[in-house]
């Protein structure tokens, strides 16, 4: 996967085909397209913001190079006209946006972009593909930290992830949720974030017997070593890793931890952490991992088994409970019209929109209120503008920097609104003038009929 190459064509093709057409035709108007999500996935009451920086990284690449434009000349469905405007193409539009790291709720615009509508059209599959990826993940992540109850997560996902964008998209939105760490070291290297590891079984398994391979281990990484225990037996696995601690000890180094990968998570911790306490070793963390995620860890932390941190894979990187939402990008103005869908189950809200967030006397999250661009409503405005004409305004935040806008958001969210399963519907309303707007645009969408 080259993360610098050209992204342009990866787009569904009826974008560029409605494209063609509004060439044909003429309409270059201004076109306006809101991102949001219309539903809720199961015990989801929140959505983290993730992706952003992906999308505006694209938009500024935006380019039909030769290569591109000689394959779609292959395909025989675009005049010569259309190919040559769009080796021209550049986007030249306006991004508002959420910021990454923001909390966000239903029906609220995560990304509104206005552009000629060719532009903005066409970009229309790589916009969703990104957000929508990378909010699932930072939600699902987000999640885990919170069950968790600040035992540190580290990311486990990359061989399980569909592909290798995705895997580094994990690790990137799965950190600024709140892990501590990757254990994927491409991620490591691009993003600055911190490498975890530990070893395998078959680390385990080339040596004929489990100490031996436990000593070899330690000799090479004398200062940072976590010992997997459950290879054969969990129980002499830890016995094994006690005998192999004294021994660092006596050589003034000391075992990091050891690892559990399998059985029943909660019982063996307990007894494992029985056995390094009866040998001095209360220093010694106990790792779980194994398929877990949010509602494992919550019962874990309920009931108090003695894990220090835990290894986070396969079910966080595919958000496995929820791998989907209904993510949409709509348009919602064309040349200075509101417009909407009246589709049943699938209606919009037209024209531009901010999004405005009122907290209580405490600085926690009350309410938030879809209004139109241009109103001024009590509360936080959320939406910035990060594009003009095509270039990116002002300083973007860090990923660390978004990380803990992130964490101070989370902390002025209702327990209940948080909650991992069952959660309570945080309060999301629309304008006087939003409402009003719709009527209208309703309105005359039925006499036009």
């Amino acid at each position: 996967m080259a993360l610098q190459e050209n992204l342009t064509l990866l787009t569904d093709l009826y974008q560029l085909t409605m494209a063609h057409a509004y060439f044909r035709e003429r309409r270059m108007g201004t076109a306006s397209f809101s991102l949001f999500i219309r539903s809720y996935p199961p015990n989801r009451g929140y959505f983290v913001s993730a992706g952003l920086k992906d999308l505006l990284d694209y938009l500024q690449a935006l380019s039909f190079d030769t290569e591109a434009l000689d394959y779609l000349a292959s395909q025989k469905l675009f005049s010569e006209d259309f190919l040559h405007y769009l080796g021209d193409l550049k986007f030249t539009g306006d991004v508002w946006a959420i910021p990454e790291g923001r909390i966000f709720f239903t029906d609220e615009p995560i990304v509104e972009i206005s552009a000629p509508i060719i532009e903005a059209q066409i970009i229309e599959t790589f916009v969703i593909n990104q957000i929508h990826l990378q909010s699932l993940i930072a939600t699902k992540a987000a999640r885990c930290v919170h069950a968790a109850a600040g035992r540190p997560l580290v990311d486990f996902a990359l061989r399980r992830t569909h592909g290798a964008d995705a895997g580094m998209k994990v690790a990137r939105a799965s950190y600024l949720a709140g892990f501590a760490g990757t254990s994927n070291v491409r991620a490591g290297q691009h993003y600055g974030i911190p490498l975890v590891g530990t070893m395998a079984h078959s680390f385990i398994m080339s040596f004929e017997h489990e100490i031996d391979a436990f000593r070899a281990y330690v000799s090479s990484f004398p200062n940072n070593s976590i010992l997997l225990i459950d290879t054969y037996d969990t129980l002499t696995g830890a016995k094994n890793a006690a005998q192999v601690a004294k021994e660092m000890a006596g050589r003034g180094q000391k075992l990091i931890g050891v690892r559990i990968d399998s059985g029943d998570l909660p019982e063996q911790a307990r007894a494992v952490r029985m056995i390094l306490d009866a040998a001095h070793l209360r220093e010694v963390k106990i790792i779980g991992s194994s398929g877990l995620d949010e509602f494992d860890l919550a019962e874990f932390s309920a009931a108090n088994v003695p894990f220090d941190s835990y290894g986070v894979g396969t079910k966080m990187g595919m958000s496995a409970d929820a791998p989907w939402t209904d993510m949409s990008y709509k348009l919602v103005e064309y040349h200075d019209r509101p417009v909407l869908k009246r589709s049943a189950g699938k209606v919009s809200w037209p024209g531009r929109k901010q999004v405005f967030r009122v907290r209580d006397n405490d600085g926690n999250f009350s309410r938030d209120v879809i209004g139109q661009r241009d109103e001024s409503l009590a509360g936080e405005a959320l939406l910035n503008e990060y594009m003009h004409a095509g270039k990116i305004r002002g300083y973007y935040p860090s990923l660390l920097e978004s990380r803990k806008v992130l964490a101070a958001d989370f902390a002025a969210l209702s327990p209940d609104v948080k909650a991992i399963r069952d959660p309570a519907r945080y309060a999301v309303e629309f304008s006087p003038n939003l409402q009003t707007l719709r009527e209208e645009v309703e309105q005359r969408v039925a006499s036009d009929r």
